[in-house]
């Protein structure tokens, strides 16, 4: 679909014309209509599906079109993080070029000049506020920001946000909100903490859903199956013979982070950390070096994972396997951008292995795996564990012969209960 066969305004199309933009996508295709009629949405939808014009266009059309309070905020935008909040403010130049509507971005850091200027724009009533939640709440307490006209209140990687433990700082944003507002949640995923807080601040919402894509087929996928003790070696080695460069090393938690990058510099490897410890100003500071190639190894928790930029990253490394896996597609995704080549490597620990499954389950395929170099010694065998669900109990260590029937594994017999043997 053409973004022409929507209702959008004129000004709309205009700067849509301008920044070259001709096809919906199907996330903007489904999503776009349901917003311009005023229900609340949740949309599912992974990163890179276009979700942040999906919400954008029609906000910026229904204010354009007039009939909201003058010098006030009728939009507010939450992001989990201040680079995704910085991306959207950079797409929300664009698409308001040729409009009569103004935005502020207010996402931390310890720059006062900036936080002053925040205040401004808050206090003048910017129509479209984008914001991190703590920043936010920062300026609220201080008891000069009204949000009582809001109309649009919008909640941008909704998932992200619970996990990185912004729950209760939402719920404070909500209650200066008036009751009367359209409420629009994006996330990757819907587990069931998001479906909850959706209850609580969501009236009747539409539910739209898109599937998880596959990895782009350029990125080359590998594994290696591996004791946990052997992951750093397998680092050393794979970086002996090449020097890294624009490398993303992602890890399950900030404590691994924090402890790999330790053993890389023992290792005299260029690199930086990235996770939610940081100040806001440390994490921008990691991110220019990064960018700017002062810095060839970014080890990182998932906050890097969704809504990040850099086109060309040559290598992903899981240094951990994702928990789940629209997890491991966005982490991958990283690599292989805008016409680039890319690669991306998962370390299998021997009690990752099941997870590991899934994910090659759910992408059609057996990721190739990589032997462990010799010098770390031998690695465990690949046989992840196989489970079957039986009268509501988790039964473990079987597996399907070929008549489609369970055995257990070691042995040829059928596992039985009782008298009756169990089959599928």
């Amino acid at each position: 679909m053409k973004f022409s066969e929507l209702n959008l305004e004129d000004s709309v199309l205009d700067a849509l014309d301008a920044m070259n933009f001709q096809e919906c996508t199907p996330v903007q295709e489904h999503t776009i209509p349901v917003i311009l009629e005023g229900k609340d949405l949740i949309g599912v939808a992974q990163t890179g599906t276009g979700k942040t014009a999906a919400y954008l266009l029609p906000v910026l059309n229904q204010l354009s079109k007039g009939g909201y309070p003058e010098d006030a905020i009728n939009c507010i935008i939450m992001s989990p993080t201040r680079e995704l909040a910085m991306q959207i403010d950079q797409q929300m130049e664009g698409f308001s070029y040729f409009m009569p509507v103004s935005s502020v971005a207010v996402y931390g850091g310890n720059d006062g000049i900036r936080f002053e200027q925040e205040k401004k724009g808050l206090t003048l009533g910017a129509d479209v506020v984008i914001a991190t939640p703590g920043r936010l709440i920062s300026h609220l307490s201080l008891g000069y920001v009204d949000l009582s006209k809001v109309s649009f209140f919008i909640l941008d990687e909704a998932d992200r946000m619970l996990d990185m433990g912004f729950s209760d700082d939402i719920m404070q944003i909500v209650k200066y909100l008036p009751k009367e507002r359209q409420t629009i949640m994006f996330s990757a995923t819907m587990p069931t903490k998001i479906q909850q807080l959706a209850k609580t601040i969501l009236h009747d919402p539409v539910e739209v859903k898109l599937a998880v894509s596959k990895p782009a087929e350029k990125i080359i996928q590998a594994a290696y199956i591996c004791y946990e003790a052997q992951k750093l070696g397998i680092i050393q080695s794979l970086f002996q013979s090449q020097q890294p460069e624009r490398v993303i090393i992602f890890a399950s938690s900030k404590l691994k982070v924090k402890e790999v990058t330790k053993a890389l510099k023992r290792m005299k490897l260029n690199v930086g950390e990235m996770h939610s410890d940081l100040e806001q100003s440390q994490r921008e500071e990691i991110m220019h070096e990064f960018r700017n190639r002062r810095i060839d190894i970014l080890v990182a928790t998932d906050i890097v994972a969704r809504g990040i930029d850099i086109d060309d990253i040559r290598l992903v490394i899981n240094y951990d396997v994702p928990h789940d896996s629209e997890d491991y597609v966005h982490r991958i995704g990283r690599t292989a951008r805008a016409n680039n080549d890319g690669c991306a490597i998962t370390f299998v620990s021997e009690t990752e292995q099941t997870r590991f499954k899934q994910i090659e389950t759910f992408l059609g395929k057996d990721i190739y795996k990589l032997p462990v170099p010799e010098e770390l010694g031998e690695g465990p065998v690949y046989a992840p564990r196989t489970s079957r669900k039986e009268g509501g109990k988790q039964v473990k260590n079987f597996s399907r012969n070929k008549k489609g029937g369970w055995k257990k594994k070691g042995g040829n017999h059928a596992k039985k209960q009782g008298e009756r043997t169990v089959k599928n």
